[in-house]
Parts: structure tokens; C-alpha cells; sequence
């Protein structure tokens, strides 16, 4: 099972305790998929309609909870499930409790202005027709809510619980989305998808500290290769000089430190200060080396000519 799978099927079982809650988690999935028909002779009919199992399990148990009533089942072909609600006083009941309204396709204010109902509300909002990558592969979850406005009130929703999501057009069809990890991984524990949210930040976790390391082990080697391209260039100089004049013409501190530094190609600047009679520190060392380096230069340029 993908990573989405998982976290859909755990709100499966997660279910408001409070009849508001419930209330709003099916409202979230009528502004998805559901429908009111009037048959001919006014009778009132509530259908839903999706191709995830998961949710049609869901919207019976939550029927079911909220409304004291067993809801009609039936499958069209292999990928479409069907949930209605046949009777007229209780389609007449959901239509009340849900304030559904042709003015305002997505939810009433009212039903979601509970903290713990825009939970509810946004946790019927991804199982309907969100999706969260794997975090081992990236970080992404989106929901494609199809209209505009639907998007822009539920970014505003999640802007509630202090997380920034996004807003993109995908052919004709607008997806609220995130891609930031911290944010992700609150987004999962606003709407109670718990043990998802474990798994998730145990991944961001061990990621972060495999980044961690491989930026650190990459300065490491980066600091290795300047110091060993630094004590090439000096052994260069050094032996320039050595070759063209010998250490004869240095002062005694800079004779030292050519002959150390030959001695010792590959230890640091300070190892080398503390070889030193009297010893010295690392700037000193560095003075020493570059003073070394301009005398090499001036060399070259008398030997070209200049």
C-alpha cells in the first residue's frame, strides 16, 4: 500500500466522537461528491458518489454515527461506489444538518466554526481528494478541489492552524498544495492522521541527518582539498627557492619554516607552528608561508626577465 493509502486508510478509523464533527467531515465530502435529487413527486434523495473505497466506507460509517440511519450501497462496475440516502425524512435531515446550499457549494460557516470541526472538516477534504507523496521520495500533498473558490476557502482553512499552503491550476482544475515538510507533517496531525505523522517526521528525521552529514563530510573534503592545494603550492615555492638560491639568503625564521615544511608536507598550519623553536601560532605560520611564496614569485619574474 503507497504511503497515501496509508494515511487514508488510519482516518478511516478516526471518526469525530461529536455529532458536529461528524457533521463536517460529511459535509466535506458532499462538496466533493455528493448530490441532492427531488424526484418528481418532491421526495428528497441523497447521493454520493466516488471511486475511493475508503471514503465510501467512511461516508456509511459517518452516516450511519450522525444520523441514526443505514444508508443504500451499490457498485458501478469495478471503480465507482454509490451511498444514498433513500428516505425522505432522513434526506429531508441531512439537507438541514448539512445547510446545504446552491449559494455556498463548499460549507456552511456555521458547521465548520468549531476548531475541532475545521479539523474534521479538512480531514473529509483529503480523504476525498487529497494525496501525500512518499517522504522517502519527496514532499508533497495536495488537494484537488477543483473550483477557485473552494481552493481559496481552504487555503484560508489551513491558514487557521497557522500552516501556508499554496494554490496552483492544473488543467482548468485549481489543487491547494505543500511541498515544506514541517508543514506537511502539522497538516497530518491537524487532521489526526497520527500514526502517519510518526512514520513521516521518523523519515524527514533520519533524511535531515543523512543531509546533515553529507554537507559536514562535504566541508570536510572541500578543507582537505584547499589545505592540500595550500601546502603544494608551498612545497612549490619552497623548493623553488631551495633550488634557485638555497635557504642561505632567508632570514633564520623563514629558513626554519622552509626546512619544517619540506620536512612535513602534510600537516596543518598549526601542527607546524608547534614544531617550531619557539613555537608559534597558525597566523604566524600563514605570515611566514606567504612571505616565503612572495620571494618565489619575485624569483620567477627575474628569471622571465621582468
Amino acid at each position: 500500500m503507497s504511503f497515501a493509502g496509508e494515511v487514508k486508510q488510519e482516518l478511516l478509523d478516526h471518526t469525530g466522537r461529536t455529532r458536529h464533527c461528524q457533521l463536517a467531515e460529511l459535509a466535506a465530502f458532499f462538496s466533493c461528491f455528493g448530490q441532492v435529487i427531488i424526484e418528481e413527486d418532491g421526495d428528497y434523495i441523497i447521493k454520493f458518489l466516488t471511486e475511493n473505497l475508503t471514503v465510501w466506507k467512511k461516508c456509511f460509517i459517518l452516516v450511519k454515527k450522525a444520523f441514526h440511519t443505514v444508508p443504500d450501497l451499490s457498485i458501478r462496475g469495478h471503480h465507482q461506489f454509490l451511498l444514498y440516502i433513500l428516505d425522505d425524512e432522513d434526506a429531508l435531515a441531512f439537507v438541514k444538518a448539512i445547510q446545504v446550499s446552491d449559494r455556498n457549494p463548499l460549507v456552511s460557516e456555521p458547521l465548520i466554526s468549531r476548531m475541532c470541526c475545521k479539523r474534521a472538516f479538512l480531514r473529509g477534504i483529503f480523504l476525498a481528494c487529497g494525496s501525500i507523496s512518499d517522504p522517502n521520495r519527496g514532499y508533497h500533498l495536495e488537494l484537488a478541489v477543483g473550483e477557485r473558490e473552494r481552493a481559496v476557502r481552504i487555503q484560508e482553512m489551513i491558514g487557521v492552524f497557522e500552516l501556508e499552503a499554496k494554490i496552483i491550476e492544473r488543467k482548468g482544475s485549481y489543487v491547494v498544495y505543500m511541498k515544506e515538510g514541517a508543514a506537511i507533517a502539522d497538516f497530518l496531525n491537524v487532521i489526526g492522521a497520527h500514526m502517519a505523522l510518526m512514520d513521516f517526521e521518523n523519515v524527514r528525521i533520519l533524511k535531515e541527518m543523512r543531509n546533515s552529514i553529507n554537507r559536514q563530510v562535504n566541508c570536510e573534503t572541500a578543507n582537505i582539498k584547499k589545505t592540500v592545494s595550500a601546502a603544494a603550492r608551498q612545497m612549490e615555492d619552497i623548493q623553488y627557492i631551495y633550488d634557485r638560491t638555497g635557504f642561505g639568503c632567508l632570514s633564520d625564521n623563514l629558513s626554519q619554516i622552509a626546512r619544517v615544511r619540506l620536512e612535513n608536507p602534510e600537516v596543518t598550519l598549526k601542527e607546524l607552528g608547534e614544531m617550531l623553536e619557539p613555537p608559534i601560532g597558525k597566523s604566524g605560520v600563514n605570515h611566514r608561508l606567504r612571505k616565503l611564496s612572495e620571494i618565489a614569485e619575485d624569483l620567477r619574474k627575474k628569471d622571465q626577465g621582468f
